[in-house]
């Protein structure tokens, strides 16, 4: 199951055109989304480090540890996203355990993503 299936038919989904931001590294975050149409891309300071496509979780951090976000996401062309709020990220977790165990592997992938960057450049 695709955690973009859970919330497909969002009611509100949050529109954006190619080109505008989501979210600033650095910004308080009380949600995070699920990109269900389009593409975005998620830069830490100017470097690319990934290219979303639906499905991807974007801002789940904000969600586990309440700090500021650590990357800016922008779109790369037309995208409807599903926000996600803490009452229903913790709905989502209890009633989905896969959601939760979902989140957690894309934070590990991500990390591992980080530190591979991180070992790339100091070896260049």
């Amino acid at each position: 199951m695709n955690p973009a299936e859970l919330v497909s038919r969002d009611d509100d989904p949050v529109r954006l055109a190619s080109g505008q931001t989501l979210f600033r590294e650095g910004e308080t975050g009380d949600c995070m989304y699920v990109l269900l149409e389009g593409s975005a891309d998620v830069f830490v300071g100017e470097v690319l480090v990934e290219s979303a496509t639906p499905g991807a979780l974007l801002g789940e951090m904000a969600l586990v540890d309440s700090s500021p976000r650590t990357a800016t996401v922008v779109a790369t062309m037309p995208a409807r996203l599903a926000r996600i709020d803490e009452r229903r990220f913790h709905f989502l977790v209890q009633q989905t355990p896969y959601f939760a165990t979902h989140v957690m592997k894309v934070l590990a992938e991500r990390l591992r993503h980080m530190n591979s960057m991180t070992r790339n450049q100091v070896v260049a």
